[in-house]
């Protein structure tokens, strides 16, 4: 096997770096296929935009919120960065089915 990455060594392996990325962006990619796939159930069928643009727009912004309380709190993972996801997804999740129009 390859060199253990301790604490002292501050170097990550390829493997290492795509899997810290990948779960760092994770929570931002589940939450917008869940938002996109309970819109439709939620609001009305077909009334917006199809569920494929909602969930890539729903996995931007939330991209940009987890970027933002890495900036902001200068590590990831605070609860604070999540429960802004969570307004944020619901949010944009909201104004691309025309949420605020009556059923």
């Amino acid at each position: 096997m390859g060199p253990e990455l301790t604490a002292q060594s501050g170097r990550m392996s390829f493997l290492q770096m795509a899997l810290h990325l990948l779960f760092f962006f994770l929570p931002a990619a589940a939450l917008a296929l869940f938002c996109a796939v309970c819109g439709a159930w939620l609001f009305r069928p077909g009334a917006g935009v199809p569920w494929q643009r909602r969930c890539a727009v729903n996995a931007a912004a939330g991209v940009l919120v987890l970027v933002a309380g890495l900036v902001v709190f200068d590590n990831d993972g605070k609860m604070a960065t999540y429960a802004a996801l969570t307004v944020v997804s619901a949010t944009v999740e909201w104004v691309m089915q025309k949420g605020w129009r009556a059923r």
